[in-house]
């Protein structure tokens, strides 16, 4: 019989009391854990939901800033950051490496594509790190710079989705539009114009999606998320019109061009509400490409100046109102002694004898202003009080930041006749436009508005709208309707200081101006071209539906130019182009004036509408006109420009026959040119740059059709030779194209303060 070893029961026995101790601690601390969730002072629930909890952000956007019709001005746009991988351990196949391989050739080929040099790409590219942001030229690239460098194939080259803010103009209303750019955080911030004015209301804030997930990440089934919807920011209606404010643009562009002036301001507005349907400056720059020196103020409503002959429209309608001015009474003009003080008209003081207040004014005489204030209205308050109704003492109040007041300089007596004829006193360009509007409304003043209406994008509810606002009455009905008849003769005589500024087919009213700007040494500059030229019109005289400002400050003029020419050169184009694209067909003329044209200035077109497209083509091309068919068809549709349009030789003319359609090769065509191709196939404009065209989305011969995008990518031309020489600056008494001598300031003696 075999005895049990008393050791091997011992063990047992001890080994059983081990385990039984150690699974009565395994159950307790179970059921500690159980009961209280807790481990190791961390709670097991809270873990658990860190762990399988998962959030993903909702991007919200920008809201966008259009014009009336709807097309965008500023918006936001994908965009992308270049990453590179430099870790080494990233690459588990060598034949496929998933880092930067060779920095030296990968800096080669970035460069180019994001402007950045290859020194300092390689740099970047060396470094002791994981991975790199390839900034600033690789931060915010577009999405076709994304596509070149992937095409490429770099290893260890990645990027990262995100969105910047974009003007796909370029150059175009900038000072009105203003910028946007991120913060530190990453935050988009409105910091110039309209983008910082209206920034709480255009700011957007991102949204979240939170679900359950697997141990993979991997969204679990059957689990409802919890949505928090992103909140977009409010889009922003505009008056501002992109044709007109494209065709405000471009004259501007060629004006700086041909006679690189120191400033430029240009106001489009809608006469009857106070609209701002256009408004730019020159210098200007692109806001998706500021440079450091970037001229930031809207001289439309932040410069103030002594607005020269422009002011003698609204001391003409004080003396109208006032019943001191008879038009065929007669006055001896050339010069008038004001106290120790002389004015003088703008010829050297010469005169022209004995005229009419009627012809003086149309001569823009600072005589006849002078006498009518200082003898007419006898020199007292009865023009500031004029003055002030017309709103020259105060801000108009426009929804744009950083406007400034003007200066009305009306103490001693012989400021209160320079006032008359705007030197002196100085006033805003926006100013002028408000005064203006009253003269067309039957004396009623409205006040200027850009914003139309602020829109919510989702619902694409109305939130807030723009109403015109009578913000004053300083004249009767009568007296606008008399003075609007004047300004017509002011175009229209031949002795009309604005013959530069008439228009075939249409009645244009208005008034030049050309002031002198102040030399703290020497009181005034002098010298050929050193005034600002402006002329503020109406056009058509009849029924307005254009009320513009133009001023050219400095041109650089040859001896046989005038001020008249720059200025001109952009209201006349602007407002032929303007009105021809709101459909206001030009009056019919005499078959004399008819010849004249068509010698002098062009050729007028007629209804080619129902004729056959080739017929018609020979014959504009034996004139001259280069003429673009669009279709197959052999009977013409459409054409652009419209009947009784004046076109001058290398114009081009768009002529709509049966589709289908094809590009055309736009190489070179003008803003003014692709605008015409837009219309008559009603293409939906994105462009880029200024100048020429030098790139298009659809390409040559390719298929267009109504409601497609054309994108244009614009390049300025290279700068002409100017043909000011040196030397010629201090020639004065230059005369005009029609003989006339250029209107200067006033020269008077100023008492002391």
């Amino acid at each position: 019989m075999h005895v049990k070893n008393k050791n091997i029961n011992k063990g047992a026995a001890f080994f059983s009391i081990v385990f039984g101790l150690l699974f009565f601690l395994l159950f307790a601390r179970f059921l500690f854990i159980q009961v209280t969730g807790v481990v190791d002072g961390q709670e097991l629930p809270v873990l658990a939901e860190q762990k399988y909890s998962k959030s993903k952000i909702i991007e919200a956007s920008r809201g966008s800033i259009l014009d009336r019709n709807g097309i965008p001005i500023a918006q936001d746009t994908p965009a992308y950051t270049v990453i590179a991988i430099l870790d080494e351990s990233k690459t588990k196949n060598i034949s496929e490496p998933n880092h930067v391989v060779d920095p030296a050739q990968t800096a080669s080929k970035l460069s180019p594509i994001i402007n950045m040099s290859v020194e300092r790409l390689q740099e970047l590219l060396t470094r002791d790190k994981d991975q790199v942001e390839l900034g600033p030229g690789g931060r915010g690239i577009s999405y076709k710079q994304m596509k070149e460098i992937q095409d490429m194939e770099l290893p260890g080259i990645t990027f990262i989705r995100d969105t910047k803010r974009y003007y796909p103009n370029g150059k175009f209303a900038t000072h009105v539009i203003g910028f946007a750019q991120k913060d530190e955080s990453g935050k988009v911030i409105g910091r110039q114009g309209l983008e910082s004015t209206l920034d709480e209301l255009l700011q957007e804030e991102d949204g979240v999606m939170n679900y359950k997930s697997d141990g993979y990440g991997i969204k679990l089934p059957f689990q409802n998320e919890e949505i928090i919807p992103p909140q977009n920011g409010q889009n922003v209606f505009l008056t501002i019109d992109h044709k007109i404010q494209a065709f405000l643009e471009d004259a501007m562009n060629r004006v700086e061009t041909d006679y690189s002036p120191e400033n430029i301001i240009g106001i489009v507005a809608d006469p009857k509400t106070g609209a701002i349907l256009a408004m730019s400056s020159r210098p200007s720059y692109d806001p998706n490409n500021i440079p450091p020196d970037s001229y930031m103020l809207n001289d439309a409503i932040s410069l103030r100046f002594e607005p020269g002959s422009t002011m003698k429209i609204f001391t003409l309608a004080a003396a109208i109102e006032e019943g001191v001015f008879d038009p065929n009474e007669e006055y001896q003009s050339g010069s008038y002694t004001v106290g120790p003080n002389r004015v003088r008209d703008h010829n050297n003081g010469q005169g022209w004898g004995k005229i009419t207040y009627l012809e003086g004014f149309q001569r823009s005489s600072n005589v006849a202003m002078a006498k009518l204030v200082n003898e007419k209205m006898n020199a007292d308050d009865r023009l500031l009080n004029y003055l002030q109704a017309f709103g020259f003492n105060q801000p108009t109040g426009i929804d744009l930041p950083g406007e400034v007041n003007g200066k009305l300089l009306y103490r001693y007596p012989i400021e209160k006749v320079t006032t008359a004829f705007g030197q002196g006193t100085s006033v805003t360009p926006i100013q002028q436009i408000q005064a203006a509007t009253a003269i067309v409304n039957g004396g009623k003043m409205l006040r200027p508005y850009i914003v139309n209406k602020i829109v919510d994008p989702v619902t694409n509810e109305i939130i807030k709208e723009q109403k015109p606002e009578i913000v004053g009455t300083p004249i009767s009905e009568q007296t606008a309707k008399q003075v609007m008849d004047i300004l017509e003769s002011a175009v229209s005589s031949e002795n009309g200081t604005g013959k530069p500024y008439r228009i075939e087919g249409y009645q244009v009213a208005g008034k030049t101006g050309t002031a002198q700007i102040p030399d703290p040494v020497d009181g005034y500059m002098r010298g050929h071209g050193n005034n600002i030229f402006s002329f503020l019109g109406f056009a058509p005289k009849d029924d307005p539906k254009l009320l513009v400002y133009i001023a050219v400050k400095k041109p650089k003029l040859t001896i046989h130019q005038s001020g008249s020419q720059p200025v001109s050169a952009i209201f006349n184009s602007v407002v032929k182009n303007s009105l021809h694209y709101l459909n206001i067909k030009p009056t019919t003329i005499s078959d004399e004036k008819e010849a004249k044209v068509e010698k002098s200035r062009g050729i007028e077109l007629d209804s080619v509408v129902g004729k056959q497209a080739d017929r018609v083509a020979e014959e504009l091309k034996s004139k001259g006109i280069d003429v673009f068919v669009l279709g197959s068809g052999e009977e013409i549709f459409e054409q652009i420009p419209f009947p009784s349009s004046v076109m001058m030789p290398g114009e081009k003319v768009l002529l709509r026959t049966e589709g289908p359609y094809l590009a055309p090769n736009l190489s070179g065509w003008s803003l003014r040119d692709v605008l015409k191709l837009t219309e008559i196939l009603d293409l939906k404009p994105n462009f880029m740059g200024n100048g020429f065209v030098h790139k298009q989305n659809i390409s040559p011969e390719s298929p267009i059709k109504q409601g497609d995008y054309l994108v244009i990518e614009f390049i300025e031309p290279n700068p002409t030779i100017n043909r000011y020489k040196e030397g010629e600056s201090d020639l004065e008494d230059t005369k005009d194209d029609e003989g006339m001598e250029v209107e200067s300031a006033t020269e008077v003696e100023k008492p002391l303060d």
